[in-house]
This record gives structure tokens, sequence and C-alpha cells, in this order.
């Protein structure tokens, strides 16, 4: 037995040798998009992160991050190698769960109590370990996985926390009849209550834990037996995802507020009398079971104080919150703000089980649950949420298709033919739940790891053993990820799973279930909407996971279809382990260039060139997500261009934000915002309708900002009968008066645009309502006197400049608003603010850093191609306007440098690409330019020849996008007088437009 044990140990350390070597050698070096760059910063600093948080996550990558010893830079890399270490123990922990399966099979013992009674033979441990291995490379090599581990994202760690209570459980299984075997799952209580801070992910993995502990304790299983122990683990998620996660604080929360204000206590006397409370009632709970000799209510109790420690993690983010640290999401720091936190309810939420379907209108509405606000020494009343009621005729069971919105709307139709006036079927119903959230958001995932990926476009479809590339748009096939594994491992763990039923059916049972709950259960319980900002495979890895194990088992399958071939024990189980092998070995050539981000530096210098964009002092508006981490992570961990205060229009929309806004940060003053918090907190000013009054042609913004404070009557009208009254504007042609003398002194008017400044800034706000983070901005505007630079990023939403574009002038990726008005403003052309050729030539091209955008050999998904198109863009605006002025000489030298520092090997050209063919052109590079414009024509045609004839409505948003570039490919060749090149794109705009109609 030693012999094995030793074998067994070693062999998983080998396997998660080879994992962690991979991890690391494709490990990204620094903040990637979408949450990376938050959770690296909150890691640094512990910070707060969006709810529902990540203690666990962020404390220890806190720790880590003490390892960079003041390098900053190293930050990055440490954090990122906790989520590839996290993967790298689920992978050695899965190997050890395949391993643990395969012997009770291999030796017989399935049916036995104590899977370590027996040594397996040398032919036996081979085909074990064989099975391991297998098992656990194909999920460390498979898509998904791989992804979560090169980047500081929670699911790698969430990954480890379900793989290391299944450990625990198939350990306490062999061990069930020991005297301690109880602490086992105290252990697994633990581990669990330390996942909650984490992801929520490991919680469904209770039902199998279930599973396997009522087949341990119950030799003859019986179909109510079964009934029963789902419905108990059901209900165990149940109490920990509600009754302890938020439940135990609002309770608490309800103490508070009882004690504070009904009995005259301070602030948090009601926390520490409900926590005595709550202790003590715990301490007589096992006075009880140890005076009546109760193990499992003592077991019971120990798992669930476990589960409360682990869980105390979250005890960081009120502290952390209550020191007011520079990025505090929701500034939860009371009891109260911390419940609300904690259910994410800023998110809303979504019908499950029987709700409105979309063409629902709310026949009535009413007040949600009491929130409170500390106020004075007591908790008063806030606004409450709005609830809506429906009739019953427009609820229905199992509501998929219930969002009114437009966009929403036009996805639905993609799916199931349904109409906008008319309510949906239930047919329809559970067509788009099957068709979209089952098909196309799980199992094409699955079968993206386990047969084949079509590439790193969004939507992208699966490839097959008997796909082709002929026909593919270039973009599709040459991508990196066009990855196919010829369906093998698929394969493999249909022939596992068909083996591990008839061998241990009690078993495949539980790996059946485990794979249920942590894919498909997820799929019901979220009801995904019928589009999504990226892909959402990474939630299902645990599915994957499970997956995995009977992949590995099918090594074992292999080797029992070879027994009538191979009569050896070893030499059969060493033929099934070579032949088991090649397929991790496919699954790491075909991926490894995909997921290698090893030398990618495009998220962090994008947002080291967007501050880089500003002057000092600035005060910049970005968007959420992608726009902003990587700003933060710059900021925060860095420290660079610490002086710019980041603004994320989103969250401006909030009252805790702006508050937040109105505090020193770093370098940064606080904003000018003269609004006070009574005159911005939730329910109040959320939005200010338009309500013309034709006695009002215009308003003067100072006076308007003046009569909100005021919260004028002149601003008031009725919303519905009888309902409250709320502020609005008059009229929407706004005008702010400018103290040109002043502006002149301060210098921040460009000598050539002297002309151009205005004694009076006018536009038109437009007739939709004005959000509160328009109604901040426009306060800032008011307030600011032009004393620090305003800056909206270039990729916001062009309906949050609130008609302010006369008065942008470009500089990098930033627009700043100026009072001086740009003669040439065309608001049909697109081309927004005005340019200082020799200011913005010198932030293009000696401030901005484009490290490896040169470099072909480093991948670039399609997130991280996307913003360099912005760099085109601007590129092209500069080099025009070179050319405008007659200086042909610059306006090619930023074409040709565009073209140096972005090549097309490495980013391919996009539709902004184009836009520098009249530089190149006038220059003397018609070549080249020529190059470009049929490059693009050829790629269109390629591509949209296959999007129309493959399921256009789904690829719609590639279709569009390249019939903009063949728009812009037509208008380049037709401004170089090129009628050939301009007439072919052209055409081929007329021949597939149709298909957009």
């Amino acid at each position: 037995m030693r012999r094995y044990k030793s074998l067994n140990n070693l062999v998983g350390w080998l396997v998660f040798a080879v994992a962690t070597l991979t991890y690391l050698l494709t490990l990204e070096p620094t903040a990637s998009y979408w949450d990376c760059g938050e959770f690296i910063a909150c890691s640094y600093k512990l910070l707060v992160p969006h709810p529902p948080g990540a203690p666990t996550f962020l404390l220890l990558g806190r720790l880590l991050s003490l390892l960079s010893f003041g390098d900053a830079t190293k930050v990055p890399i440490l954090i990122n190698a906790l989520s590839a270490l996290s993967s790298s123990f689920t992978v050695l922990f899965l190997f050890w769960i395949i391993t643990m399966l395969a012997k009770k099979i291999v030796v017989g013992q399935a049916r036995l109590a104590d899977g370590r009674a027996v040594e397996p033979t040398s032919g036996q441990t081979i085909q074990i370990l064989g099975s391991g291995v297998v098992g656990a490379l194909a999920f460390a090599f498979s898509d998904s996985f791989w992804f979560n581990a090169v980047e500081a994202e929670v699911y790698a760690m969430s990954a480890v926390c379900t793989a290391v209570v299944v450990w625990l459980m198939l350990k306490w299984e062999n061990r069930a009849d020991e005297p301690d075997s109880d602490k086992w799952l105290i252990l697994i209580a633990y581990a669990i209550g330390l996942s909650i801070g984490v992801h929520l992910l490991n919680l469904l993995a209770i039902p199998a834990l279930g599973f396997i502990y009522y087949f341990r304790k119950n030799a003859t299983p019986t179909l109510l037996g079964s009934f029963l122990t789902l419905v108990i683990s059901s209900v165990i998620v149940g109490v920990i995802l509600v009754g302890i996660i938020p439940g135990l604080p609002s309770l608490a929360g309800g103490f508070e507020v009882f004690f504070v204000n009904s009995v005259g206590l301070p602030f948090n006397w009601g926390i520490i009398i409900f926590l005595l409370l709550f202790l003590t009632l715990i301490w007589l709970g096992f006075r009880y079971a140890a005076r009546t000799g109760n193990r499992l209510l003592n077991t019971a109790l120990l798992s669930f104080v476990f589960i409360l420690i682990g869980y105390s993690s979250y005890l960081i983010v009120p502290i952390r919150s209550s020191y007011h640290p520079t990025i505090n999401e929701n500034n939860p720091e009371d009891v109260l703000s911390f419940v609300s936190y904690l259910k994410r309810e800023q998110y809303g939420d979504r019908p499950l089980l029987y709700g409105p379907q979309f063409n629902a209108r709310p026949i009535a509405s009413k007040e949600g649950a009491k929130r409170y606000v500390r106020k004075g020494d007591q908790y008063a009343e806030a606004a409450p949420r709005t609830e809506y009621e429906y009739a019953p005729e427009d609820k229905m069971l199992l509501p998929r298709l219930y969002s009114a919105s437009p966009e929403h709307l036009y996805q639905y139709k993609k799916w199931v033919d349904i109409r906008e006036d008319v309510k949906p079927t239930m047919g329809q119903n559970l067509s788009f739940m099957v068709r979209y959230q089952f098909g196309h958001m799980f199992w094409r995932y699955f079968l993206w790891n386990f047969v084949g990926r079509e590439g790193d476009m969004q939507q992208a479809g699966v490839v097959t053993p008997f796909s082709s590339k002929n026909g593919l748009p270039e973009r599709v096939a040459e991508s990196n990820a066009y990855n196919n594994f010829l369906a093998l491992p698929l394969i493999l763990g249909l022939v596992g799973l068909f083996f591990h039923t008839r061998r241990d059916g009690k078993n495949a049972f539980i790996v059946g279930l485990l794979f249920v709950f942590t894919g498909l259960a997820i799929v019901f319980y979220l009801n995904q909407p019928p589009i999504e900002p990226r892909e959402r495979d990474y939630t299902f890895t645990g599915a994957f996971f499970a997956f995995s194990i009977w992949i590995g088992l099918g090594v074992m399958a292999l080797a029992e279809g070879l027994r009538t071939i191979l009569k050896a024990d070893g030499l059969r189980a060493g033929v099934a382990t070579l032949v088991g092998l090649l397929i991790p070995g496919i699954m790491v050539a075909q991926g490894w260039d995909d997921h290698n981000r090893s030398n990618r530096y495009i998220s962090v210098d994008s947002a080291k060139n967007m501050l880089d964009s500003c002057a000092p002092n600035a005060i910049l508006f970005t968007n959420g997500d992608n726009d902003t981490f990587p700003l933060w992570y710059a900021q925060e961990v860095e420290g660079y261009r610490t002086d710019v205060r980041v603004a994320v229009l989103s969250y401006m929309n909030t009252d805790w934000y702006i508050d937040q806004m109105k505090r020193q940060s770093y370098k940064s003053a606080p904003l000018p915002i003269s609004l006070e918090h009574s005159q911005y907190v939730e329910g109040t000013n959320d939005y200010l309708p338009y309500v013309e009054n034709p006695a009002v042609k215009e308003v003067n913004l100072r006076e308007f900002i003046s009569l909100v404070k005021q919260n004028s009557p002149l601003l008031q009208v009725s919303y519905g009968e009888g309902g409250p009254m709320l502020l609005s504007f008059p009229t929407s042609k706004f005008f702010l008066p400018i103290d040109t003398a002043a502006v002149q002194k301060m210098g921040i008017i460009a000598p050539e645009r002297r002309s151009q400044l205005v004694d009076r800034m006018e536009w038109n706000m437009g007739k939709g309502a004005i959000e509160k983070k328009n109604l901040a901005i426009l306060d800032i505007l008011a307030s600011n006197n032009w004393q620090r630079p305003v800056y909206f990023g270039t990729t916001v939403n062009s309906q949050d400049y609130m008609g302010l574009e006369p008065y942008f002038q470009l500089e990098g990726m930033a627009y700043r608003i100026l009072p001086a008005r740009d003669p040439n403003y065309n608001p049909r052309s697109g081309d927004d603010g005005y340019i200082v050729k020799e200011q913005m030539e010198n932030i293009l091209l000696k401030k901005f850093a484009y490290r490896n955008l040169d470099n072909p050999a480093v991948y670039y998904d399609e997130n991280s191609q996307r913003f360099p198109a912005n760099y085109h863009d601007k590129f092209a605006r500069l080099a025009n306007s070179y050319l405008a002025a007659g200086n042909v000489a610059k306006a090619k030298e930023v074409a040709v440098q565009c073209l140096t520092r972005i090549p097309d090997a490495a980013i391919p050209y996009d539709f902004y690409t184009p836009q520098l063919v009249p530089a190149l052109v006038k220059g003397g590079e018609t070549v080249r330019a020529n190059q470009i414009m049929d490059l693009l024509t050829n790629r269109a045609q390629l591509a949209l020849a296959y999007y129309t004839a493959h399921n256009p409505a789904l690829h719609d948003q590639d279709i569009q996008q390249n019939l903009i570039t063949l728009q812009s490919v037509a208008r380049a060749a037709d401004g170089v007088g090129d009628q050939t090149r301009a007439a072919k794109a052209f055409g081929l705009m007329q021949q597939y437009m149709p298909a957009q109609q």
C-alpha cells in the first residue's frame, strides 16, 4: 500500500508541476481586461471591489503582492500567479479524485466501505495513475479553465475550492468508520465558508457531497432516501445562500435599527447585542449536544461554526470601507449598506420560476422593503425602492422571455418567432431556454472545451473533426483560437461515462450530479438575457471539471477494451495511458498559442495612454469595466498619474460614488460639485424629465443648478396623478457665460484657437431625461470655472456628451471641453473634437506607449484587438488634419508611423485604417494605400459571403462591421480618385445590404 500511495503522491505532484509550468509560461504579465485590473488594485491595497466582493481572494492576493518588495510592476504578475497556482492545485486535486474513483473500480472495491484496504498490482497502478494523468491534464489544457488560470479573476480559486471539497468528501468516505471521521466533514465546512469569500459557485457541489454521505451511510439506498438526500442537500445550499450569507447580517441589521432607534443606544450596540445572543444560542446548542450525546447535532453545529469562521473573511469589507479607501464600491461601511452589498441590489434581479413576460405592463406599484441610512444619532428611513405589480395574465411559469429592453427584444427574435405586441407562448418560452440558454450558452461552451472552438470572436461556433477552413473569413481561419481537438476529449469522456456507470453506478451518479449542478443548474438559475457583453464560458468550469473525471476514467475503459489483444496488465495499462495522453497532447498543442498571454501589455498601456491624454489635475469621465479597471490598476498599483481623477459615468448615478468624488484622492483634489448630499441621495433627482415651458427659450446653466439646489417650484412637476413632485428642465437649450479675459489668462486655449473663444457656450441637451450623472457633470461645468481640465474618454457613449461636442478638443484618447467652438464641427461626420496638430502629434508619437503592438508573435484576442482601433482613428484624424493644412510630409509621416507601430501582422487593419489612405497617396505611398484597400475589401468580401450564408442573424454585428469597412474603403478610394476600387467596395455594400434589411 505504501508503494501505491507514494506513487500516487509523486505522479500527482508531477502533474501539478506540468500545469504550474504551463500557466506561469503563459501568464499575463500585467492587468488584463474586464475585472482583472480592479481585482489586482483591490488586492494590492485591500480596497472594496464591486459586489458581492471576494475577500478571501483579496487577502491571499495581498499576501502574494508583498513578495514584490516594493516593485509595483511585479504586483500583477504575483496576483495573476495566484490564479495560476489555484488552477494547478485544482488539477492536482482532480488527479487525486480520479485516482480514488479509479482505484475503487480497478481493485474491485466499488462496493467496499474502505477503498484503502487493497494494494493494487503494478498493472493496476499504471492504469489508475494513467487515468488520473490523462483526466487531470485534459482539464488543465481545456479552453475555459486555461483562460481563467492566467489572469487575476476569482474563477480559478473558486475551482480549487470545489476540487478540495470533493476530494475531502471522498477522503471522508474512505474513513467514515473511524471514530474521528467527522473532522473531515468539519474541514469541508470550513472550506465551503472560505469559498464564500471567493465565489458562490462552490456551494453547488453540496448536493453531490450529500449523496456521497448518503451512499456511504446506507448500503442499500432507496429511491425515497435519494430524494430526501437531494431535498436536504438543496435546503443546505439555500440555508447558506439565503440564511447565512445575507440572512445573518440582515438580522443583525434589524437588531441595530431597533436598539438604536427604539431603545436609544449608540450606533453598533444593536450588532453587539445580536452577536452576544447569537453566540449564546450556539453555546446552548453545543451544551445540549454534549448532555444528550447527540453526535450528529454536535457535528452539525461545528460545521455551522466553521462555515461562519470561513465566511468571516467578509468582515474585511465593512472594516476597509469605513476607512473610505479610494476604491469603495457601494460604500458598505455599516451593517445595513453591507447587506445591500451582499445582495447585489444594485444589479436588480431576474424572474426565476414565475414572473412577467416581456410585454407585460405594470398595473400598480408599491414600496419595497424599508431602507435606512444613518442620520444624526439614529437611522432614518430612506426612499424605498419601487416594486411593480403585474396582472396574473401577464405572468407565466419559468419566464425566460422577460426583458422589455428594445435590444433584448431584437435579440429574442433571433431565437424564437415572437411579436412584441403578443404574449409569448410557453412553447416559445421553453424554446428560447433550450436553444439559447442551454444550447448556445452552455452546450456550445462545453463543446468548445472538448470538441473544438472556431475562434475568439463573440458567438464563435464549434469546430468538429469534419470542419474545413475553406470559405472561412480570414479573421476566423487564421486565428490562433481556431482549435480542433477532433472531438477526442468528448469521445473519451463519453466512453468513461458509460464505463463508470456500468462499473460503479453510485459514484457515476455523484459525478453526474456535480456536472448538472455546476453546469445546467447554473444556466437555469442565471436566466441569461439574449445577449451578453462577453462570452460566459468561465462560469461553467465546474461542469467541465466533472466531465474531465470521465475523460480520465475513459483510459480504464480503453484498457478494458484492449484485454482481448494484450494479456499483460502492465502493457495493456501502459498502451491505454499512452493513447489517452494523445488527447491532452492535442489540446495543449492546439491551445498554447491562443492562451499564451506573455508579453501582452495592451490593457495597461491603453490606460496609461488615456491618462497621458489629460492635462495635469484633470477630471476624466469614462465608461465602466474595460475603460475604467485598467485605469484603476495604473493609478492604484503603479501610482501612475494620480493627479487625474477618473470618474466612472455608470457609477455617477449613485450617491455613494458622488460622495467619494467630493473627497481628496492622492494628488487629485475633490471634484468641484456644489450639490449637497441631500440633493443627490438615492431617490432624489435620480432623473430630471424634460417638461417644456414655452416661456423659457433657454436656460443659464449656473441658474439652473442654483434652482436645483433650492428644489425650486419653478422646476417642479408632478409625476403621475397624485405622484411625487420631481424636478424637471423646461428647455433643451442651455448656455454658460464665459469670462473670456480670465480664460485667456489661464492659457488653456491654443494660440491658433483664440479666435474661436466664445463668451457664451450654447448647446442643446435634447429632450430626454437628465440623469444624476448628467446633473453632476453640469454642476462641475458650472462650478469649475475652467480651473481644472475636464475630459470625456473617446470611448464614452456619445449620448453622455449632452450636446457639448462643438466644444470638444481631441487630445490623444480624450475630448477636452473648452469654451472654444470648433467652426468646422459637423455632427454627421463623426469626427468630434478640434485637433491642435502639434499637441496631438506629441501625445501620439512621444507620450503614448505601444508595447508589442508591432509583434506578430504576441496573441491578441478579440477584446485586445478592439482598443487599437481607437489608435488607428486618432492617427488618421491627425494625418488628415495635417493634410487639410497642406502639410503633406507630416501627414504621410503620421500615417506611416501608425502602420509601423501597429502593423497588420500584429493587429489586423480595421474600418478606421482606410482613413489613412489620403495621406499615403498624397505622400507618394500609393502602393501601400492600394494594398490596404485591397486587403480590407477582400477580407470583407469573404467574411460577408460566409456570415450571410451561415446564420446571419447571429452574426449581424460582424456583418455590420464589414459593411462599415467597405464603406470606409469606398470613401477613401473615392477621395483619392480611385473609382475602380471605390466602385468595387460600393458594389459589395449594395450586394450585401439587403441581408441587413
